[in-house]
């Protein structure tokens, strides 16, 4: 899985952000030790129906992957994508992964 270019972690604000069309979509997060709290993926409503949460989920789980951290998904939309996946039950921490029934 590769990472898109277009989507960029900003460390800085703890947040992933891809601007479409002039609208901005984030996926917050907060760092904890061997991973990332996925807290909330808001997508503007002009981008709605479109995919990008989904792209955003895919670019989020790819980068921590590569970075050798976790997930922790407290966002609902987060943790519906990873029930849908469940290819990515590997990179959910274990009692996530547990709740998620993964």
């Amino acid at each position: 899985m590769s990472l898109d270019p277009d989507i960029r972690d900003n460390e800085e604000a703890r947040r992933y952000e891809l601007t479409v069309d002039g609208e901005t979509a984030v996926v917050i997060y907060n760092p904890v030790t061997g991973g990332r709290l996925i807290t909330e993926t808001l997508v503007p409503i002009p981008l709605e129906g479109r995919g990008v949460a989904s792209r955003m989920a895919r670019h989020v789980l790819a980068d921590l992957k590569a970075k050798g951290l976790l997930v922790l998904p407290t966002c609902p939309f987060f943790s519906g994508y990873l029930k849908k996946h469940p290819e990515y039950a590997d990179q959910v921490h274990p009692t996530y992964r547990a709740m998620l029934g993964l």
